[in-house]
């Protein structure tokens, strides 16, 4: 969960109950409206940090978002239409300032791709009135504080109770990326994004880990740019998503409308450097629509293992790729699965199956996963693979998925020390560990214990099977049962009757 406490989170209810009471019941419709808004204000305090800096310099404004010369667009900032009366500021928002939006920055820019089918619903001017004041009391100056606030909007919808998006939980994506390391260089795809987890969670451990490196102009430049790429066919999943990465400060990334799967993107391979996904999986789509070149990947129309040819098509030879999976990918006998297992052992390197526990998507989902780390190489490179059975991750594995353990010690780098009681809870951080010891003491780690390594001749002399309770030990202790004292008195006292009984019995027989 996003870290953001008190008061912070307690205004962001009332902004959304305030929503919600005033007849928009769709969470994704909600989360929309307070982006705009948001976005309005982040907008504003942009053009407000260039007019100081260019006061201090004596120059023009660089690049002017509201011309300092057209009063009616000046009209159109959230510091001047905040203060209007309701009837006013509703009419210069949805008739002035939604208008305006969608045609910001002119074609294929930032904001057009963001704002173009932005729809202003806040149904009433006091409605809006109540709302603005209410975002503009908030603390988000900060960028962390920024995300972390729009993290805890997304994750409002888990808890909607409707219309929920099968999000990836966030200490999942955490995980996949601090195992994954991304680096300054990276070229980073999530072809089914969504509101852009993955592409968030990489964007914080690169201005982390790497901050010195982002200093660079060039490197800069890159990061907001050309670094992150994510691809969906739901409209207002990218709007959100695109807000989203600009709330984390990243200035333009390169959020796209496509279907990934469909044959009108034959073009896009070998492009990224790291893919972290976890695509739709559930149906089969029409040969006819599908692109060919996913097809001479492997041979099917289920959308898990297109999506599996997809990810090795896009990546770059070299690149690095995290993915979760339904469990049946890793078993299935089919001659697509079996075909799309071998040229990923064979054919590139596979590197590790993490078995998820079933509950890890619940409530929407009960399905069992797994996420496969591999690189794309063309040339093989598979030793041994290794495998993690995750049993806990930190919250019930039931449809309220409640916390087990405190905050500080929730996801894959908590912020407090783990004991040994907490691990039984959250197997994350011992994963991460065991991870970057893949190559050395896990190597001789007994097929017993909760991770093992499995030599690639093994895995092909059984069929490429990569299921782990394939190559799983299991051992069992005998263990002696004693009744309570209780039950066994009055066994023995039965016992006893029927003795006595059958005595009886043989003496009236004599």
């Amino acid at each position: 969960m996003p870290v953001i406490q008190g008061d912070l989170r307690s205004s962001i209810d009332r902004i959304w109950n305030a929503i919600w009471a005033g007849g928009i019941s769709n969470p994704l419709e909600v989360i929309e409206q307070i982006t705009y808004l948001m976005f309005l204000q982040r907008l504003d305090q942009a053009q407000l940090r260039a007019e100081k800096k260019a006061n201090l310099n004596g120059e023009p404004i660089e690049n002017p978002i509201f011309d300092p010369d057209d009063e009616k667009v000046q009209t159109l900032r959230w510091s001047r239409f905040k203060d209007n009366e309701p009837a006013d500021m509703f009419t210069v928002v949805a008739d002035e300032v939604f208008p305006w939006l969608r045609a910001l920055g002119g074609e294929d820019s930032t904001y057009e791709r963001h704002m173009k089918d932005a729809r202003f619903t806040i149904p009433t001017p006091a409605l809006l009135a109540r709302v603005v004041e209410m975002i503009d009391e908030l603390p988000i100056e900060d960028g962390d504080t920024k995300g972390d606030l729009y993290e805890y909007m997304l994750s409002k919808i888990d808890t909607s109770g409707q219309n929920g998006q099968f999000r990836t939980p966030r200490h999942i994506i955490e995980l996949m990326v601090e195992m994954t390391q991304p680096k300054p260089g990276d070229e980073i795809c999530d072809p089914a994004c969504g509101s852009a987890g993955f592409l968030i969670a990489s964007a914080a451990y690169l201005a982390r880990e790497h901050h010195l490196s982002l200093l660079d102009k060039d490197q800069a430049h890159h990061f907001h740019n050309s670094m992150f790429h994510g691809f969906d066919f739901d409209r207002t999943m990218l709007r959100i998503g695109s807000m989203n990465m600009l709330l984390h400060n990243v200035q333009n990334p390169d959020i796209r409308y496509r279907d990934s799967l469909s044959k009108d993107v034959e073009d896009e391979h070998s492009k990224y450097t790291l893919i972290l996904a976890n695509p739709p999986f559930a149906g089969s789509l029409d040969a006819s629509s599908t692109s060919k070149k996913l097809q001479d990947v492997v041979k099917t129309t289920k959308t898990e293992l297109l999506f599996m040819a997809l990810f090795l098509r896009l990546l770059k030879p070299g690149g690095r790729a995290a993915v979760i999976v339904p469990e049946g990918v890793l078993f299935g006998s089919s001659k697509a699965h079996k075909d799309l297992r071998k040229k990923l052992v064979d054919g590139h390197r596979l590197e590790a199956v993490v078995k998820l526990p079933s509950g890890v998507f619940r409530p929407y989902a009960g399905v069992s996963t797994a996420i496969l780390f591999f690189t794309r190489t063309d040339s093989g490179g598979t030793d041994h693979v290794w495998f993690y059975d995750v049993r806990a991750d930190g919250k019930s594995l039931d449809d309220k998925r409640a916390m087990l353990l405190d905050e500080a010690k929730f996801g894959a780098v908590p912020r407090e020390r783990l004991g040994e009681e907490d691990h039984v809870k959250n197997n994350l951080p011992d994963v991460l560990a065991r991870w970057n010891a893949r190559t050395t003491s896990e190597l001789a780690r007994a097929r017993t214990e909760r991770s093992f390594c499995v030599p690639r001749e093994e895995i092909e002399a059984s069929d490429y099977d990569l299921s782990l309770n394939r190559y799983k030990e299991v051992v069992y202790e005998e263990v002696e049962h004693r009744l309570p004292l209780a039950i066994m008195e009055e066994l023995e006292r039965i016992e006893a009757d029927i003795q006595q009984g059958l005595s009886k019995l043989k003496g009236l027989m004599k």
